[in-house]
């Protein structure tokens, strides 16, 4: 079943007999699917939904036509950047929604179709990992035209790639090919063409193998250590807390040795 909405689509494509990949699409192909105000919105509102439906075990991001995402909608900046009131209403908007998609009990992975810069990277390195076509191409590409990141480029990729990778990718614009991606860690695999789908179809089979619970208590507690900048002692007291209140409250902890022992499928309860 297919909702089409203004500027994003989102698909329950179904796995094995059960829907349970969310696909969603940017849906502005002719403009290399820029991420304006209402797309952001949008695309905020559809996560929500598919973070929030239990069938759902994934949560994939692409773009639809040659792009991923060519970012913010630069005819619109024209108006947007002399509004000293909404504009930063706008970056705030982008963060919060970005945001969001690492507290989602879900994995959500960027499927990197085509281009990806500005905005687009910026998507790609809030979601939790992506994959990337073979004929793909990823970058910053705001200094070219005057601009500079304030969706969390400049925050976000530092902590993925390093500092002077970083400041390397930012000050000169340049987009990396897919290889060159995967050997700086910004995508973890690299497939062929057409076939980012099928592989979020793939992860998508090995997730719902796992209890629901587990991997979200466990997504969680990767993101606060990396997005809060915490020191060892701080991570690994939030990984003993989260652990021990699972592993003691929690259904699927103990079905879980209880499959082991027994030799047999694990019947996850999500509680």
């Amino acid at each position: 079943m297919s909702t089409p909405q203004t500027s994003v689509i989102a698909d329950r494509l179904d796995v094995d007999g059960s829907p349970a990949l969310g696909l969603v699409t940017l849906n502005r192909p002719a403009e290399m699917n820029p991420l304006d105000w209402e797309t952001v919105r949008e695309l905020g509102r559809v996560l929500d939904d598919l973070a929030s439906d239990p069938v759902i075990r994934v949560i994939a991001i692409t773009g639809a036509g040659r792009a991923f995402s060519a970012g913010g909608d630069m005819k619109k900046y024209q108006t947007l950047q002399r509004d000293a009131d909404q504009f930063p209403r706008f970056l705030s908007d982008i963060h919060e929604v970005f945001g969001r998609i690492s507290q989602y009990p879900k994995p959500v992975v960027a499927l990197v179709n085509g281009i990806a810069v500005a905005g687009g990277i910026e998507l790609v390195l809030f979601c939790d990992f992506a994959f990337m076509a073979e004929s793909a191409r990823i970058g910053d590409a705001h200094l070219p035209f005057g601009q500079m990141g304030g969706g969390g480029v400049l925050t976000m990729l530092p902590r993925v790639v390093g500092p002077s990778r970083a400041r390397e990718l930012i000050v000169t614009g340049r987009l990396l090919k897919a290889d060159e991606a995967l050997a700086w860690g910004l995508v973890s695999r690299v497939v062929a063409d057409g076939g980012l789908v099928a592989a979020a179809i793939e992860l998508t089979r090995e997730v719902a193998k796992k209890s629901p619970l587990a991997l979200g208590n466990a997504k969680r507690t990767l993101n606060a250590a990396f997005f809060a900048g915490t020191d060892v002692d701080a991570g690994l007291r939030i990984e003993r807390e989260v652990t021990a209140r699972y592993c003691l409250t929690s259904s699927d902890a103990p079905e879980g040795l209880d499959a082991f022992a027994a030799k047999r499928t694990p019947r996850w309860a999500g509680r």
